[in-house]
């Protein structure tokens, strides 16, 4: 039975966290430490620093409709802060879908998405601490936050306080010269050091883009509910979130029983160390479940049948949904979220030091991705294959051949 720490006092891994941030420690795995180089290195003051706007070449779509064209723009010139990436590779997450296409309300374009990003430094600003020219570099959602809130100073910049989270693209943003944030399916980004990972040198950087959201944002909850040996766990949509979540609870020693609706992917599934995969192509398939499960996890981007997998929660325990429907709505019925004692969440990626803490999670414990490399000419025939559930299981865009 899962215990219930005091909301307003943090679990003394969220300490930890909060002070490894503070701090630019290590991040604890067990009995094992991972220590990353941050914090050793210091910009000297003739480090070359470019001067002026940094040209980028991207994908980008001019409305919701246009689809992705090669696209040539401007970054913000490198501040004291900053640290320049050139990006090999951006993997494609659904959420660029939902945004770019406007189902989750109206954008602004030409708009470039990509939130998965992995890549090299190039160049520093002259008080950059954390990263120096040839480190191996990471970006995820964000971008920016107030960075003096409770939240930001907790390591949950995605949660600030003052709502000034700065999300990769889309959103409005004064330094940039385009208006907007523009993403990683670009040939380089600017981004404020401490919003940067270190990626470690034992995990190919291919494989390292998709958990800067994919990764993150199934760990996350996992950590939350202290997933463990033994734990019964659910895991609702195998796509690209779904089956990092298979394979990370696996990691952490839960029993995973996958929910899917195509049975192409069942030996997949399996391979991910799943103990059971049900094709869900009736309500009735979930009923020898019922009341089964410590935790399920949702994947699902779309509206779908909530309160059918809700019944396979034990009493007390919990449903997480990760997944992003268009409108951001599901209809859930509370007679059954309320008879069946379930607890009724949701989560959105993690912050940095969690963000770090995944990245060297999977490279110490070898858990990756399985990915497909495509070159930047084949993202809309990539995504309209994301949309058709065809995906196996992330496209990760080489960004070398963008020109």
């Amino acid at each position: 039975m899962k215990t219930t720490t005091d909301s307003k006092s943090p679990s003394p891994r969220r300490e930890f966290i909060r002070r490894s941030l503070l701090l630019g420690g290590g991040v604890a795995f067990g009995t094992q430490t991972v220590f990353s180089n941050r914090n050793l290195y210091v910009a000297s003051s003739n480090s070359e620093i470019p001067e002026g706007n940094i040209k980028s070449v991207g994908y980008a779509a001019q409305s919701a409709t246009s689809g992705l064209n090669r696209w040539e723009f401007e970054r913000r010139p490198l501040g004291d802060l900053d640290i320049l990436i050139n990006i090999k590779y951006s993997s494609i997450c659904h959420s660029d879908i939902h945004q770019i296409k406007g189902h989750w309300g109206p954008q602004s374009y030409p708009q470039t998405p990509g939130h998965e990003i992995a890549g090299i430094v190039a160049a520093v600003g002259k008080n950059v601490t954390k990263f120096k020219v040839g480190d191996r570099a990471g970006v995820g959602c964000m971008v920016n936050s107030c960075m003096e809130c409770a939240s930001c100073l907790n390591g949950e910049e995605q949660h600030c306080d003052n709502r000034k989270t700065l999300y990769t693209y889309g959103n409005r943003d004064e330094k940039s010269p385009t208006g907007i944030t523009q993403g990683g399916y670009s040939t380089n980004i600017v981004v404020t050091e401490h919003f940067a990972v270190h990626i470690p040198t034992n995990i190919k950087l291919e494989d390292a883009a998709p958990l800067l959201c994919s990764g993150i944002t199934t760990y996350s909850p996992l950590m939350k509910e202290r997933i463990k040996k033994g734990d019964k766990v659910g895991v609702v949509g195998i796509g690209g979130l779904g089956h990092m979540a298979v394979k990370l609870a696996v990691a952490k020693g839960a029993e995973v029983y996958a929910f899917t609706t195509t049975p192409e992917k069942i030996q997949d599934i399996l391979s991910f160390g799943a103990k059971d995969v049900i094709v869900v192509d009736s309500p009735q398939k979930l009923f020898p479940y019922a009341g089964m499960l410590d935790f399920v996890i949702s994947t699902v981007p779309y509206q779908f049948d909530v309160t059918s997998y809700l019944m396979t929660v034990k009493p007390y325990g919990t449903f997480t949904q990760v997944g992003l429907p268009p409108a951001g709505t599901l209809n859930v019925n509370a007679f059954v979220l309320a008879g069946g004692r379930v607890n009724f969440t949701g989560s959105m990626i993690g912050g940095i030091p969690e963000t770090q803490e995944v990245i060297d999670f999977c490279a110490l414990n070898k858990i990756y991705p399985k990915v497909e490399i495509i070159n930047p000419e084949e993202i809309n025939a990539a995504w309209d294959k994301v949309e058709k559930k065809q995906a196996r299981y992330r496209y990760v865009i080489d960004m070398q051949k963008l020109k």
